[in-house]
C-alpha cells in the first residue's frame, strides 16, 4: 500500500491560490448573503482549506445599498459602539447607517462572522464593498458568482 498518497497537505501562504470574486448584493437578505461571503473569504469552499491560513478569495460586493433586512430589523435593530468615555455609548439603526455609509451594514455583518483574531483582521482586508454597480478592480479580472 502506498502511504505517500494519504499525506494531508496543509496550505501555506506560498501554495494558496487566491482568486477575485464579484458578488451582487441586490435584493439579497443581509444575513444569508454575509454568511456566504464570510465562507468564501475564509476559504471553506475550497478542498485545501486550512484553518490557520488565509486561503480564501478576495471578494468584491457590489450594490450593497440594495441589500434587504427581514422583519422590522431595518428600523428596530441597533448597532452599538462605545468611545471609551463615560456616556460615550452610541446607537445607530441600519436605516440611519445606510443613509450615511451604505457599505458599512454589509461590512459589519461580514466582520461579525469572521474569526476575532489576527487572521480575522487580515481576512477582512480581502473584502471590498461598493454601494453602486461599479468597482475599480477590473484589472484583477474577477469572476462573477451567484449565491
Amino acid at each position: 500500500m502506498n502511504t505517500l498518497s494519504y499525506k494531508t497537505v496543509s496550505a501555506n501562504k506560498k501554495t494558496v491560490n487566491k482568486e477575485w470574486v464579484v458578488i451582487d448584493a441586490q435584493g439579497e437578505i443581509l444575513g444569508r448573503l454575509s454568511s456566504k461571503i464570510a465562507m468564501v473569504i475564509r476559504g471553506k469552499h475550497k478542498p485545501g482549506f486550512t484553518p490557520n491560513v488565509d486561503c480564501g478569495d478576495n471578494v468584491i460586493v457590489i450594490n450593497a445599498d440594495k441589500v434587504k433586512l427581514t422583519g422590522n430589523k431595518f428600523s428596530e435593530k441597533e448597532y452599538v459602539s462605545y468611545t471609551g468615555y463615560p456616556g460615550g455609548q452610541k446607537f445607530i439603526s441600519p436605516k440611519e447607517l445606510m443613509a450615511k455609509h451604505p457599505t458599512r451594514v454589509v461590512e459589519k455583518a461580514v466582520r461579525g462572522m469572521l474569526p476575532k483574531t489576527r487572521l480575522g483582521k487580515a481576512l477582512f482586508g480581502n473584502l471590498h464593498v461598493y454601494a453602486g454597480a461599479e468597482h475599480p478592480h477590473e484589472a484583477q479580472t474577477p469572476k462573477t458568482i451567484t449565491l
